[in-house]
């Protein structure tokens, strides 16, 4: 007789599930709505690289509570996780850094040395290994009431700041030699974004872990811009995509008994395979510029699509 999970079974315990769905969603949107400016600004893996360092914030802040009694923000997995984040982000986004070293070898490096800081710290403390493991690779199955509000509070200010200064920050974005002459704020519009970011990958990946942080920064951004006509729509696109892949991935690891955050991310590329064959299926163009917006979008974002060349 089959004993495999069931969906019935699945909802019968909603009360248990409910808090990782809706933490899943809510990373989900949240990252996919911001992956857009990481994927058009060409900042695919400093998500990548941030969510590593938040890993090893992590397992450092598990070590200062084991091995040296640390208690209070040092020991905080929530405070380690934003403060290393925040460190790797200043690293990553400084100015003048390419003078000396490509910014492709920074990002290699920040990700180098926060996957394998974490594994090294986390030998250190067996008895949290399995939450290392989980930070690291998405492996956690619940989620608590806490950690869920965190995310609930990131995602509403995150949201009130894009309200407030959307198209300040898409401006600065995508046109900055236009925001100059219009004389907006590029560098605080910028610190404002790269900020979000930090924020959200280092909360997100200390609840989720690393690997459902990278999709959900990369995967529903490339699945709205595929189908969008234009930035603005691609951001609610790849918010909703998002949410769905965090939901659906979710419950795809109950029926099949797989790791929650291998099966998230798994669902956010099976969603970009299919909006990509939706782009292919409209005959339309796949060529997606990356930061110079055409003149009749200008005011507000790139246009996601162009005519190709002929």
């Amino acid at each position: 007789m089959d004993s495999s999970p069931t969906l019935k079974e699945f909802f019968a315990s909603w009360e248990i599930f409910r808090d990782p769905v809706l933490a899943g969603m809510i990373v989900g949107a949240t990252l996919g709505y911001l992956g857009v400016y990481i994927v058009l600004r060409r900042m695919v893996f400093v998500s990548a690289a941030l969510s590593q360092a938040a890993g090893l914030g992590v397992a450092f802040a598990f070590y200062a509570q084991i091995a040296l009694g640390a208690t209070g923000l040092l020991g905080s997995p929530f405070a380690a996780a934003m403060a290393f984040t925040f460190l790797a982000m200043l690293v990553l986004v400084r100015e003048g850094a390419e003078r000396w070293i490509s910014r492709e070898s920074l990002l290699g490096a920040v990700y180098l040395v926060g996957s394998a800081g974490a594994l090294l710290v986390g030998t250190r403390i067996q008895q949290e290994a399995h939450d290392i493991q989980s930070i690291l690779f998405g492996t956690a199955v619940l989620v608590r009431s806490e950690d869920l509000g965190k995310l609930e509070l990131i995602g509403a200010v995150i949201l009130i700041l894009q309200l407030a200064l959307g198209r300040g920050l898409r401006f600065a974005s995508f046109d900055r030699d236009g925001a100059r002459i219009r004389g907006l704020p590029v560098k605080a519009l910028d610190a404002t974004l790269f900020s979000s970011i930090a924020v959200a990958v280092s909360v997100s990946t200390r609840v989720l872990g690393a690997l459902p942080v990278f999709a959900f920064s990369v995967l529903p951004a490339m699945a709205g811009i595929l189908i969008a006509p234009n930035v603005r729509i691609a951001m609610v696109v790849a918010a909703l995509l998002g949410g769905i892949a965090g939901g659906v991935g979710y419950i795809v690891a109950f029926l099949y008994g797989w790791p929650v955050g291998a099966s998230q991310a798994a669902v956010a590329a099976l969603i970009t395979a299919v909006a990509a064959c939706i782009r292919v299926g409209l005959g339309a163009p796949r060529r997606i510029p990356m930061t110079r917006a055409p003149e009749t979008e200008r005011a507000e974002a790139p246009s996601v699509v162009t005519k190709q060349e002929s």
